[in-house]
């Protein structure tokens, strides 16, 4: 029940109570007092449901723009889909603050550790402070802590990278020993490998953040997950697209992924209906290659699982030194299934630990 609907009455209690009748007569002109007092009343409850109305769906989630936006996203997705979410209230959007939140000063790949962007969101989902968690599927690691689910991927986004610069066109026209930032080993090392006079920093933060740094002139050039400046309504700051040739996405790039406890129906019916059947098995697929790989957080890994134009899966993965002096990769073609999409990106992580020999993935 909405309050809004009994607002008029909602101002009236604190006449009545002092036994005045409005100067209108046109407020209930000839109501007897016992039903005015019962009107009251009424109304007096529905203003205290109104205070304490508990959100039917808690949305735990990073704080940044980005993070906001995907749980937004999130957000109206189950109000289109679920009637009773619809109303205000019903959906309450929670902010965690993750350890790779926290320490900005460092690499992520100094840190150490995986789930830096998802651990303690996956820590108040278990401890039910929140009902569901939304995440970057290329933040969450190949497995999930126990009693913790994820059902749904949203529609994936373009899965390209931007490159964004204010003096260049291109990658290829940056002057030998321009510095480019970025916190992706993943871009660090294709870049080396396509562009060795170049130089690659760290470079930490938000989108908006890192915008910042680049027109401050703390580097020439930065490299952005398109998927994220889109959600951000931000295209306007770039200056080209790398084409997945040129420049391999992380693991699940442009992904959103749902999760929620596995004990809660309610709430894994609730976000299966949002799911994206074509994203899920693609998503599977690229993290079958991961995981097979097992690389620390310090090895480059990269790949991409899509639908041909005759409905094939199609992978292409691809593993590196840091300093991009070696790259290796590993495609293939098969039904697009889940089964067999599995079994094509394991195949794939298997081929290329037998090419890259012993202690490759050690860095």
């Amino acid at each position: 029940m909405r309050a809004t609907a009994y607002q008029p009455l909602i101002t009236a209690p604190a006449n009545l109570r002092h036994g005045r009748r409005p100067a209108s007569s046109r407020w209930l002109p000839s109501v007897s007092p016992r039903r005015r007092a019962a009107v009251v009343r009424a109304a007096v409850a529905v203003e205290e449901e109104a205070k304490t109305k508990v959100s039917l769906v808690r949305i735990g989630t990073r704080g940044s723009p980005l993070a906001l936006a995907q749980a937004y996203e999130t957000r109206d997705k189950l109000m289109a889909a679920h009637s009773e979410l619809a109303d205000d209230g019903a959906i309450k959007i929670i902010i965690i603050k993750t350890t790779g939140d926290k320490i900005l000063s460092q690499p992520l790949a100094d840190i150490g550790g995986k789930g830096l962007f998802t651990k303690e969101i996956d820590e108040a989902l278990l401890e039910g402070k929140i009902d569901i968690a939304v995440h970057s599927m290329k933040d969450v690691p190949t497995y999930f802590p126990d009693g913790m689910i994820l059902p749904c991927n949203l529609p994936r986004e373009d899965v390209r990278d931007a490159f964004i610069c204010l003096t260049a066109n291109s990658l290829s026209e940056l002057p030998a020993g321009s510095i480019v930032g970025s916190a992706s080993l993943r871009r660090q090392s294709q870049i080396l490998y396509r562009y060795p006079s170049l130089k690659v920093v760290n470079f930490r933060g938000n989108v908006q953040t890192r915008l910042k740094k680049l027109n401050e002139g703390e580097v020439q050039a930065t490299m952005l997950a398109l998927a994220g400046l889109k959600r951000l309504h931000m295209t306007e700051n770039v200056t080209a697209l790398l084409s997945v040739e040129e420049m391999l996405p992380a693991i699940a790039q442009g992904a959103i992924g749902i999760a929620c406890r596995s004990n809660d129906e309610k709430m894994a019916n609730y976000i299966a209906s949002l799911n994206h059947e074509e994203t899920r098995l693609a998503v599977a697929c690229e993290r079958a290659f991961l995981e097979t790989l097992d690389g620390s957080c310090r090895t480059p890994i990269a790949g991409y699982a899509y639908r041909d134009k005759d409905g094939y899966c199609v992978f292409r993965g691809l593993v590196a030194s840091p300093d991009g002096t070696r790259v290796l990769e590993a495609s293939r073609k098969g039904s697009y299934a889940l089964e067999e999409m599995v079994s094509m990106g394991k195949d794939a992580g298997k081929e290329l630990l037998s090419r890259a020999g012993p202690g490759f993935l050690d860095w």
